[in-house]
């Protein structure tokens, strides 16, 4: 028997939220702003919680807004119903067990409530959310990108070794001159896409399959960067000492506390966005996805879009290879090995279809914080890093048997 949906006016229900984001705002913005008064209202043992309750208050604030302001684009009436909320959570059920296991985490150790907690998770995740965000490309039309975890080590490898300080004692080219650190930037971030080119004219001209091309094309780059890597004097050596401009690019903090990568995945992250949403690429890359023959039939040039596909791909693993380097302060081969499953993973946990064709920016951003915040919150706690993999595991084959069984359904 089908259920029989409620429908609550859209107003009201926007009203709702905006009345809770207000309360929220209010109550976090006196309990912080009490503090720096000198007369705080809270316990320190809950540490920076006023200011969690002051931005989940805007954001809730914030959507609440969005649905009032959507009565065209939404309709004016929002239905309610079982079937609807049993789709709802299992929608974001992943998203419901990660606040389930942040709430654990607290509970055990209430330091995770620190700002610098969450301003370190949000450092980690961007280095791999730029990687993510290549290789989502790929996934779309049914592919995958295996050689993206090398192109991280290349173009860390290729940046570090020209970018040392002249005083170094062991440089890696002892008599090159101090040049401009963004001319090191470009050829490592060149020598990536030349490889993704290679990528993409294998699926595309020859029809091999991406794990294939991309499987060989990974082999051929750690050969290559470990002969560069061997080459004298270095000799396979660690690559240290490079110059503090260089590190900059992924060490500054931004008012002494957010790291400058957030910004720089924050900006990455629009462009991609709006690469897939608003441009003839990104609605080819969809089609293709979707199915290739309607693709071909509706006009979509698949040669240059696959091509373009691995390029934008590599182009950001080589990016994200040159922050690594700047983050860490150098560089050996057998940096980025693994890269390119955790990105995959968080793809896949974050809605994008193996099958291709269907995926979000959004989604990406969410399976990244996901695995970051599995990831620095167990560590946190002193969990041991097994049981981290086999979480890590579990969640992985959840995520793909949840987006495999909607297919089923269909």
């Amino acid at each position: 028997m089908a259920q029989t949906a409620k429908k609550l006016p859209r107003k009201k229900y926007a009203m709702f939220f905006i009345l809770i984001g207000a309360v929220c705002s209010a109550v976090g913005a006196l309990l912080v702003f009490s503090e720096y008064g000198g007369l705080p209202l809270y316990s320190k043992k809950v540490y920076d919680l006023p200011w969690y309750i002051l931005i989940v208050g805007v954001l809730v604030l914030f959507y609440g807004i969005y649905q009032r302001t959507a009565n065209r684009r939404l309709g004016e009436e929002v239905s309610f119903s079982g079937g609807s909320a049993k789709s709802f959570f299992l929608k974001y059920a992943l998203i419901f067990a990660l606040l389930v296991l942040v709430i654990v985490v607290i509970c055990i150790e209430p330091a995770f409530l620190k700002l610098d907690v969450m301003f370190d998770i949000l450092a980690q995740s961007s280095i791999k959310l730029i990687i993510a965000l290549g290789i989502c490309f790929t996934l779309l039309i049914a592919g995958t990108d295996l050689s993206a975890g090398r192109m991280v080590g290349l173009a860390a490898v290729i940046s570090a070794s020209m970018l040392q300080k002249p005083t170094y004692a062991s440089r890696f080219f002892p008599n090159l001159p101090q040049v401009p650190v963004i001319l090191p930037i470009l050829l490592a971030v060149l020598a990536c896409m030349c490889f993704g080119t290679l990528n993409g004219f294998l699926v595309a001209k020859f029809g091999m399959h991406p794990f294939i091309a991309t499987l060989a094309t990974q082999v051929i780059i750690y050969g290559a960067c470990s002969l560069y890597f061997d080459m004298p004097p270095n000799n396979s050596q660690p690559i240290g000492g490079v110059r503090q401009d260089f590190q900059d690019l992924a060490q500054f903090k931004l008012f002494g506390r957010i790291s400058i990568l957030v910004p720089i995945a924050l900006g990455v992250t629009l462009i991609i966005w709006f690469v897939l949403n608003k441009t003839v690429f990104g609605k080819n890359v969809y089609a293709i996805g979707g199915n290739t023959e309607a693709a071909v039939v509706s006009g979509v040039n698949v040669f240059r879009t696959i091509m373009g596909i691995f390029i934008l791909a590599s182009a950001l693993s080589g990016f994200g290879g040159v922050l690594e380097a700047a983050r860490t302060a150098g560089a050996t081969n057998n940096y980025g090995t693994g890269y390119e499953l955790d990105a995959i993973a968080a793809c896949s946990v974050g809605g994008v279809s193996l099958a291709g064709g269907v995926g979000k920016v959004s989604g990406i951003v969410v399976g990244v914080l996901i695995f970051t915040v599995i990831q620095y919150g167990l560590q946190f706690i002193g969990v041991s890093p097994m049981w981290q993999q086999i979480i890590k595991g579990i969640i992985i084959a959840v995520a793909v048997a949840i987006d495999l069984s909607k297919y089923h359904k269909k």
